[in-house]
């Protein structure tokens, strides 16, 4: 990976292996994970029967803390390390706009979904259905509470075809877009641990024991992955981050490539953020390597029908962003941004250890009139979105403290003290030489006493003066 010309160089610091820095962090992450829900409250139901265009109010977020554990780890001959992830749920309401008992309208997705899956059959079945649904009481839209529309709720349609159709849907009891999501496991993964060939770590080998997309294509090898599974895991190489599943699903779990975006800084640690492509949900039209991850609609959404029992639901980003415009405009009061709407991942540029990341997706409806059933009325085709979430995790606390430590501080008080050490052996070199300078004097000043200190010399026997002086008598002229 390179950047923007930076080389990012992970190293061992991502691997799979239970003898790394980062295992335990992968086995259970220490750092919070929330799920933020926002529901798509549909405000003119009645006029959407008479086949007007659907007006919808953005409800929330209601806040989930999300604990998550990897369990049945197993390491493989082929580089590979299968694992179980379970996670459980609790809900936060300091940090939620709102209660798990707000009422919200939004469409029925088991009577719709139900009415679309009739739209070839026979009229005199049409009917049978829209007499079953006016027996129980089940219209197009529906009123209930966050945690009913969230965790489930008696469906006495549901309770009717599990009596009568066994195995037809996956639910056994109550039916909730998150029903099966709190206190379970995103199936089992085998992933690449990167131990002998770093350049496949975290890249899915199977999930489920399946190495196929539903569409029956081949999963390209070389596509390199940060997990994005649709469920709203979080992106990162594999479970460091997240991310990682959530469904109102997709399965199998997609992979994707993200792109570098820019260097950033997360609370004073440098980061390389990376984004998903525009491409993500694009159609194969649009971009043939999704093709096995449709027949879609338009390009921006994907279906993921084959994964709820064949119900027309789509993935896509939040209020159709990256989507084709016209997702858009045919709901009132969607606004498509990339600052709130778009996905992200933070990772240290030296470790490969994400940071900072946030998944956003959004769960749609295709619904519409369908001839024979009497509660569609005369809906219009519309891709109608239903609810949209965002996984978010980030280092916060001790860990975020033990990582600015490791690699922030730590990294600069080196890069100084080398600095430090360089100057103090200049002057320990210096020390000797100054020595040796001053302890050398010129010998010729050594040599020569100065005046002052040398003895006055006596006149020699041969000296008149002194000898006169002997004598006793005065020195005169000689005759």
């Amino acid at each position: 990976m390179n950047p923007g010309g930076h080389r990012l160089t992970p190293g061992s610091n991502v691997r799979i292996d239970p003898s790394s820095l980062t295992f335990n962090m992968w086995k259970e992450i220490p750092v919070p994970f929330y799920l933020s829900v926002y529901f798509f409250d549909v405000v003119n139901p009645s006029e959407v029967l008479q086949g007007q265009k659907p007006q919808v109010r953005e409800r929330g977020p209601y806040v989930y803390r999300e604990y998550r554990h990897k369990d049945n780890i197993t390491f493989n001959d082929n580089d590979t390390v299968s694992f179980l992830e379970y996670r459980r749920f609790e809900f936060q309401p300091h940090k939620s706009n709102g209660l798990e008992s707000d009422y919200i309208n939004i469409p029925n997705i088991m009577v719709l979904s139900a009415a679309m899956m009739m739209e070839t059959k026979p009229m005199a079945l049409k009917i049978l259905m829209t007499m079953a649904f006016s027996s129980l009481r089940q219209r197009a839209f529906m009123n209930r509470t966050v945690g009913e529309v969230m965790w489930g709720y008696d469906d006495p349609l549901v309770s009717l075809v599990n009596k009568y159709l066994p195995g037809m849907f996956p639910m056994k009891g109550k039916f909730g877009l998150f029903a099966e999501l709190n206190n379970s496991n995103s199936g089992l993964f085998t992933v690449y641990t990167g131990i002998k060939n770093f350049s496949r770590v975290h890249l899915v080998d199977k999930w489920n024991g399946l190495s196929k997309v539903s569409a029956g294509a081949a999963r390209p090898p070389s596509t390199p992955l940060l997990i994005a599974q649709a469920d709203g895991k979080c992106v990162r190489p594999s479970s460091l981050a997240p991310r990682k599943g959530v469904t109102p699903p997709v399965c199998p779990p997609r992979s994707m490539k993200l792109i570098y975006e820019e260097a950033r800084v997360f609370q004073g640690i440098p980061t390389f953020r990376f984004k998903a492509p525009s491409t993500l949900f694009a159609n194969g039209s649009v971009y043939p390597p999704n093709e096995g991850f449709c027949p879609c609609l338009e390009s921006g959404i994907q279906n993921v029908s084959t994964c709820r029992f064949n119900a027309p639901l789509f993935l896509s980003h939040p209020h159709f962003y990256n989507a084709d415009p016209a997702l858009a405009e045919a709901v009132l009061g969607l606004h498509p941004s990339e600052k709130e709407h778009s996905l992200f991942l933070d990772i240290h540029p030296v470790t490969g250890i994400p940071m900072n990341c946030s998944v956003k997706l959004q769960l749609s409806l295709y619904i519409k009139a369908v001839q024979g059933i009497g509660q569609t009325r005369k809906i219009a085709p519309v891709v109608l979105p239903l609810v949209w979430f965002e996984e978010r995790g980030a280092m916060e606390g001790e860990p975020l403290q033990k990582f600015y430590l490791q690699l922030v501080l730590l990294p600069k008080v080196l890069q100084y003290a080398q600095y430090v050490l360089l100057a103090l052996g200049g002057l320990l070199l210096l020390v000797p030489v100054i020595y040796q300078i001053r302890s050398q004097v010129p010998r010729d000043t050594k040599s020569q006493p100065s005046p002052a200190a040398q003895p006055a010399r006596l006149p020699s026997p041969s000296t008149p003066l002194l000898q006169d002086a002997l004598s006793g008598q005065p020195a005169g002229p000689s005759v």
